[in-house]
């Protein structure tokens, strides 16, 4: 193998951030975070959003996560929702009156 052409593979810990849950797994990524665990050895620190721990293929349970209002912009952007429903209910004038 070459020498200094590798990246750093090493204990990393990743954090849950919706749920809490911290795992400790190998990893190469970078970071200046670090955190103690439950063992007394300090460890790199990667937040994640979605892990096994809180993503619903995993966990059985439909969360309802919505990251800076997409659903909203979507239903706005392509006019779903409300307003379209409330078009196809109000009947259309006949042109004959």
């Amino acid at each position: 193998m070459k020498k200094d052409i590798h990246p750093n593979y090493r204990d990393v810990v990743f954090a849950d951030t919706s749920t809490g849950t911290k795992f400790i797994t190998r990893s190469t990524i970078d970071t200046n975070r670090t955190i103690t665990m439950d063992d007394g050895k300090e460890y790199p620190l990667v937040n994640v959003e979605i892990s096994a721990a809180s993503h619903p293929f995993y966990t059985g349970k439909m969360k309802y996560i919505d990251s800076a209002g997409r659903v909203e912009k979507f239903t706005k952007k392509y006019k779903w929702g409300k307003d379209k429903q409330e078009a196809q209910d109000q009947p259309k004038e006949s042109a004959d009156a």
